[in-house]
């Protein structure tokens, strides 16, 4: 599937919202990770877009969206942002599905707009602060990546095993390599904006005081080697909120466990998505 021949702009505030939308039926809005682009759900999309519609939006400065807006300094902004995109779509109940950020702004929408959400997957994501100590590390990256005007090879090497599990150089060598070159073609003016959507995600607020609100169908999965969000985050989001949610542990993943376990994640996918929409 070419997933180009399904992409879409958006016009906000005259920057372009790069977009997918795939597929027929109940409406799924996907986030994905800080880094990558829409292109981390393709197995998702070629699964899921067979029953429902799909809306895959590129993070700003990410893929083919434009940079980040001067405005955007949270996420809920970035919600709001994609609360526009299905006002501009004539959209008015959906589904989120977001990996890592994805999730994060997925509940700032869902919490924003609770009549229009229907159902809720978050998977390696965190709604508390971030730990000061881990804060304090991708600040450092951050800044390294600035005054270096591009993402160095020993930045890269520092960069890109956060995202997968232990073994993945020996099971899916191509998965890291082509994140490692991806990261390494970043255009530094891109840079600049990257960095404040990083400040944003790592500085964001502590919603885990908001979270028994989200009453809808909720969904939490992690990776069992999920390094920037371990399993325990999960429990005390899944431990959180009020009516229950799903929890699961995605086997021998990491961050990225779209990529490293597609099967699994499209099985419960669909058993979660065909129980809740129908």
């Amino acid at each position: 599937m070419n997933l180009d021949n399904f992409r879409h702009s958006f016009n906000l505030n005259g920057q372009q919202m790069s977009y997918l939308d795939i597929g027929q039926g109940p409406v799924l809005l996907l986030g994905h990770s800080y880094l990558w682009d829409s292109a981390m759900w393709a197995p998702q999309i070629a699964h899921l877009s067979q029953h429902y519609r799909c809306i895959v939006p590129d993070l700003w400065a990410h893929g083919h969206s434009d940079v980040l807006p001067n405005d955007c300094r949270s996420l809920k902004h970035l919600a709001e942002h994609y609360l526009a995109l299905m006002d501009s779509l004539e959209i008015d109940e959906f589904s989120i599905l977001g990996l890592s950020v994805g999730g994060m702004w997925g509940a700032e929408l869902t919490l924003m707009a609770p009549r229009r959400v229907k159902s809720l997957v978050m998977m390696g994501c965190f709604l508390g602060f971030e730990p000061e100590v881990s804060r304090a590390k991708y600040y450092a990256m951050l800044d390294a990546m600035i005054a270096a005007g591009r993402l160095p090879e020993p930045l890269i090497e520092q960069i890109a095993p956060l995202f997968f599990s232990d073994n993945v150089e020996q099971t899916q060598p191509e998965l890291i390599a082509s994140f490692k070159a991806s990261l390494a073609s970043i255009a530094p003016e891109r840079l600049e904006s990257i960095s404040r959507l990083g400040r944003i995600i790592f500085g964001r607020r502590d919603i885990m005081e908001d979270i028994e609100q989200l009453t809808q169908p909720t969904l939490i999965m992690t990776g069992t080697q999920d390094k920037p969000r371990p399993v325990l985050e999960a429990y005390l989001m899944h431990d959180a909120t009020i009516d229950g949610s799903e929890f699961l542990h995605i086997p021998e993943a990491g961050h990225v466990s779209t990529l490293e376990q597609s099967e699994w994640i499209n099985q419960h996918l669909s058993d979660f998505f065909g129980k809740h929409l129908g």
